[in-house]
């Protein structure tokens, strides 16, 4: 493959910006660990130019991948700390209201109406229509609930 074989540094940190404006398009942080990949690569090239086409994308692969394990574990292990840490976890914003359940609960389980939307709800024992309940935790859609 002729024109893979003038593939300069330049090209590499061109890539890198493309990748970084996808990047800001994209939702979460996908795109950024292929740019900083893109961005050594260029670098390496800049510094060795007779790398072959085919060593520098196989550590492009290579430095992809390791940098989105590195960086997804470090995001994991350093949360970004706000003032609104349920923003985007609506369930987790009705955790210790209560509310009055519209249906009987069957078996510890049913539905209740929480503002504008329809949740599942889990009890450990049956709970009346009318019931005051607290809603205590989640568990995916469900919230936990026990009697208020």
């Amino acid at each position: 493959m002729e024109y893979l074989d003038i593939i300069e540094f330049w090209h590499w940190w061109a890539a890198a910006v493309t990748f970084l404006i996808f990047e800001v398009f994209a939702p979460g942080v996908v795109f950024i660990w292929i740019a900083i990949s893109a961005a050594i690569i260029g670098a390496m090239l800049f510094a060795f130019p007779n790398l072959t086409w085919e060593l520098q994308f196989s550590i492009w692969g290579v430095l992809a991948v390791l940098s989105a394990v590195v960086g997804r574990n470090y995001i994991r292990r350093n949360p970004i700390k706000t003032d609104e840490p349920n923003l985007n976890k609506r369930g987790n914003q009705y955790i210790g209201r209560t509310f009055t359940l519209d249906n009987t609960l069957e078996n510890g389980m049913g539905k209740i109406k929480v503002d504008d939307s329809i949740w599942k709800v889990e009890a450990v024992s049956d709970l009346k229509k009318g019931t005051k309940i607290k809603i205590t935790g989640l568990d995916g859609v469900i919230f936990k609930i026990e009697k208020a």
